[in-house]
């Protein structure tokens, strides 16, 4: 690594500025390989910033398969961002010494948006915070209503929790370890009774009633996407219309305008666990060939970075008969023909020691006192002081006394502590790298020329797809009409002419390589060459002419070729 390089930040999260900084730095270093690009603005007018990053020398991102990769849709998710730091500087730093690195950046081109939702997050990293799930916009009412609102009400730079002592609260200090909050025993008793609100603000307080506020920032950016978009009253946090925020607008208008991307993977937290499409459709809804591409990348996925896999409909719901929807992942599947994942970083739980399985969600809402006991002790081990907040009284402005402690919710539980960060994120680099070498490659296999007879030549050219996917990327890119074919243009030098075939001529969608993990399976041993097309022209041209070939298609690149005409 060059000596002036700036290192991502691993010791803290970075605020805008320094974001923007960081990024303006290494496109300055690395100019060969980086490019930085406003695709839009936020809400209160910040740019959102994209790195096209790719190896300019083989040819610009827009001839080459890309990844897309963005984090920080939602607002306190920052580890997202830093992974995709992680990424990029990965990317920068070993182009010329890491052989699968190169070899990315020169067939291929990576898309990175490190914080798409730019207001949020810096909401979220203010020295006062406030809790927002995604954009900073007053939705769906305009104003404060009565009730709690989350915030940093004694100012420390921290959103807890607040115990109150109250005869009809549900909680109770744990018999043996009074820091912790345990429930009320069914039938009352127990020891001294508290009611638990997060820490925050109250508006219209009449001193006995305590309502619980809609948040006043309620958008969910993940939910506004456009496939299977529904309102608010049946999504929550859906926005107006799809793509009503222009973070994300801007995101589906920068993807759309990118026809060579062919992976897609966005960065949320938590859970440790790689998500894949749809949120409101089963399994069998895939066509078949999709599902077992989903299914042997997404098993790559957890081999490399130890995150297993799960569908969003079968393992990611947050209430039975619920779905998610309006999501990046289905959007860019389902309309794109994409493959696209929802990437969800860290677990606190398996940090702990505690196994939740395959309930990421459910384990929220019931599970033993013992893993409770397990996240104290971990957090105490490796967080002391910080993780679990000892409780300290504060003097509410609304409720009077109270104490405030419990969980660090945004720097304990649903961010990767710094400590641990940059070892946390790193194997998902070496994922993204994979996934744009599995994408489709054209090349030039063979360009000939043929004598024919009285100055005609026959010009035979042989374009293969040396990518592990079909060009299409997808069955369903094709069942949506959402890519052309390869494309194929004969190019004649001053004086030739086309004897026979046409100057221009789509040519399909060249095929990839089987699936089949085993020579044990059906019908492995029968492997047409699908990934090839032959074509041929005769040319009238004089002796030593250049004829040239220009070969293209939106997810599988492009290729260039010339051959002299005669022997």
């Amino acid at each position: 690594m060059p000596a002036q390089a700036a290192p991502v930040p691993y010791d803290h999260w970075p605020r805008y500025a320094e974001l923007t900084e960081l990024l303006r730095s290494w496109a300055q270093q690395w100019p060969q390989l980086l490019s930085l690009v406003s695709i839009g603005s936020s809400h209160e007018g910040r740019d959102i910033w994209m790195c096209e990053i790719t190896d300019g020398s083989t040819g610009p991102a827009a001839e080459k398969p890309a990844v897309w990769i963005d984090a920080n849709i939602h607002a306190t998710e920052v580890t997202g961002g830093t992974a995709a730091l992680h990424l990029i500087h990965h990317l920068l730093t070993r182009h010329g010494e890491d052989e699968q690195v190169t070899r990315a950046l020169s067939g291929r081109a990576f898309y990175v948006v490190p914080r798409l939702n730019p207001d949020g997050v810096e909401l979220a990293l203010a020295d006062r915070p406030r809790y927002v799930r995604s954009g900073v916009r007053p939705w769906p009412l305009r104003d404060e209503q009565p009730g709690l609102h989350i915030s940093d009400v004694d100012g420390d730079g921290r959103i807890l929790t607040m115990r109150i002592p109250d005869e009809t609260g549900h909680w109770m200090p744990h018999p043996e370890h009074p820091r912790l909050m345990v429930p009320r025993p069914l039938e009352g008793g127990g020891g001294p009774a508290y009611r638990l609100l997060a820490e925050g603000h109250l508006v219209g307080y009449d001193g006995d009633i305590v309502k619980v506020a809609p948040e006043l920032a309620g958008l969910d950016f993940n939910r506004n996407f456009p496939y299977d978009w529904q309102p608010h009253a049946d999504q929550e946090g859906a926005g107006d219309y799809p793509a009503s925020e222009p973070e994300i607008r801007a995101a589906v208008q920068a993807i759309v305008d990118r026809p060579n991307i062919a992976m897609a993977v966005s960065y949320h937290t938590f859970g440790a666990v790689h998500l894949r499409p749809y949120g409101a459709r089963p399994d069998e809804d895939f066509p078949p060939s999709d599902l077992r591409v989903y299914t042997r990348v997404s098993e790559e996925a957890t081999r490399r970075t130890g995150y297993p896999n799960a569908s969003v409909y079968h393992h990611f719901q947050y209430e039975p008969k619920t779905w998610m929807r309006g999501a990046f992942d289905d959007w860019i599947y389902e309309h794109l023909g994409v493959f696209g994942w929802t990437t969800e970083f860290w677990s606190p739980m398996r940090a702990a020691g505690v196994d939740v399985g395959m309930r990421f969600i459910d384990w929220w809402k019931d599970h033993p006192l013992e893993d409770d006991l397990k996240m104290l002790a971990w957090a105490d081990r490796e967080l002391p002081g910080t993780g679990y907040v000892d409780w300290y009284p504060f003097d509410h402005p609304q409720l009077g006394p109270v104490e405030i402690g419990g969980w660090d919710e945004m720097y304990a539980l649903g961010n990767v502590p710094l400590g641990r960060l940059e070892a946390e994120v790193a194997p998902h680099s070496d994922w993204a790298v994979f996934l744009a070498l599995v994408t489709p490659r054209l090349e030039v296999r063979s360009l000939t020329s043929e004598p024919v007879g009285n100055g005609a030549h026959r010009i035979h050219l042989v374009v293969q797809n040396t990518g592990w996917l079909p060009a299409n990327v997808s069955q369903k890119a094709l069942d949506r009409k959402a890519v052309r074919p390869m494309e194929v243009d004969l190019e004649l030098p001053e004086g030739a002419r086309l004897a026979a075939g046409e100057a221009h001529v789509e040519a399909g969608h060249p095929g990839g390589r089987p699936v089949s993990t085993s020579m044990l399976g059906w019908g492995v041993g029968n492997e047409p060459s699908t990934e090839r097309t032959r074509l041929e022209w005769v040319v009238e041209a004089p002796e030593g002419a250049e004829v040239g070939v220009t070969v293209r298609h939106a997810r599988a690149g492009v290729t260039r070729a010339s051959v002299r005409c005669g022997r």
